[in-house]
């Protein structure tokens, strides 16, 4: 089950970050693009989407443990990007990722849905 949440993830990770990119589904809002009009973006939070979503697809096709881990690695990184996203509610992350607060409570989703999967899935021995 961890393997198949992983290429689900792995393949919308990838998706969003390509259509952060696509005319017509990112607007421009007030000098800053939005995703479906909704989630600040720019090229730096696109390109931590692909990259995200190759490593999530990667883990996943390398096996449960790597998917399992890879879980519990990234939803981790997004607690803390939703912590930061509350620190700085409108601004850059780091000085290069958008954000806004849609973007932050989304971060909350995943990560919690990430570390539930990570942490509350069983390990698989083979």
């Amino acid at each position: 089950m961890v393997k198949t949440l992983g290429m689900l993830f792995g393949i919308v990770f990838l998706a969003v970050g390509i259509l952060g990119f696509v005319p017509g589904v990112t607007s421009d809002v007030n000098g800053m693009p939005m995703l479906l009009g909704i989630f600040h973006v720019n090229t730096a939070h696109n390109l931590v989407h692909i990259v995200s979503g190759a490593i999530f697809l990667f883990a996943a096709m390398s096996g449960a443990g790597a998917a399992r881990l890879w879980f519990q690695i990234f939803g981790v990184i997004y607690a803390i990007v939703a912590v930061l996203g509350f620190m700085n509610p409108a601004g850059l992350l780091l000085g290069m990722i958008s954000n806004n607060p849609p973007v932050t409570y989304l971060h909350v989703v995943l990560a919690a849905a990430m570390l539930l999967i990570g942490f509350a899935t069983p390990k698989q021995t083979a």
